[in-house]
């Protein structure tokens, strides 16, 4: 493996350690690099890493989708520093196929002194936080799907997100966020 990686692949890396996903296998293609990476329990997904500054439309999402197939996942992760059509992002969805936009950082942003750990709340930790404050969680503060902490931790809309703070006065502040489309 050379030493030299694109931004792309960086992009990848740091989603993968993130969302704790294990790599299983790196493959080399005449344009692109995938992943194949181990989600919890026995669930696998796809990374596709395309470098390019072109527009990636259906023709792409649909040969990322055959890839899919190959390898036995039901999961796909497109990582480029491309610009995506509105047809490649309708179609995408249908295909369970999550696009990372150009501006996704290449570095681990909850390392910055500002930015505050964010979680998923599990199922059983979902209805003991609704119980608790009394609410449905349509309810709840709103964060969209494209804030870059919730494309990091992977966020769906439907989930809610544990967002843990230092506080000077309180000492750990912890608020929960509803996510949606947007």
């Amino acid at each position: 493996m050379s030493a030299k990686i694109t931004i792309e692949e960086r992009k990848a890396q740091i989603l993968m350690g993130l969302r704790g996903y294990k790599q299983l296998k790196r493959k080399a293609h005449k344009d692109a690099v995938s992943f194949v990476v181990k989600i919890a329990g026995e669930k696998k997904a796809l990374i596709w890493c395309l470098p390019t500054e072109g527009t990636v439309g259906v023709q792409f999402i649909n040969q990322v989708r055959k890839a899919m197939k190959d390898e036995g996942v039901n999961r796909g992760v497109i990582v480029t520093s491309g610009r995506f059509t509105q047809a490649a992002k309708a179609h995408s969805r249908k295909r369970g196929i999550e696009l990372i936009p150009r501006i996704f950082p290449s570095f681990n942003l909850f390392e910055h002194v500002l930015v505050p750990k964010h979680e998923i709340v599990q199922p059983d930790e979902r209805q003991k936080v609704l119980s608790e404050y009394r609410v449905q969680p349509y309810q709840l503060p709103r964060l969209k799907v494209s804030d870059p902490a919730a494309k990091a931790i992977g966020a769906r809309p439907g989930d809610i997100v544990k967002i843990t703070r230092d506080s000077p006065t309180a000492g750990e502040y912890v608020s929960y966020r509803y996510v949606v489309e947007g």
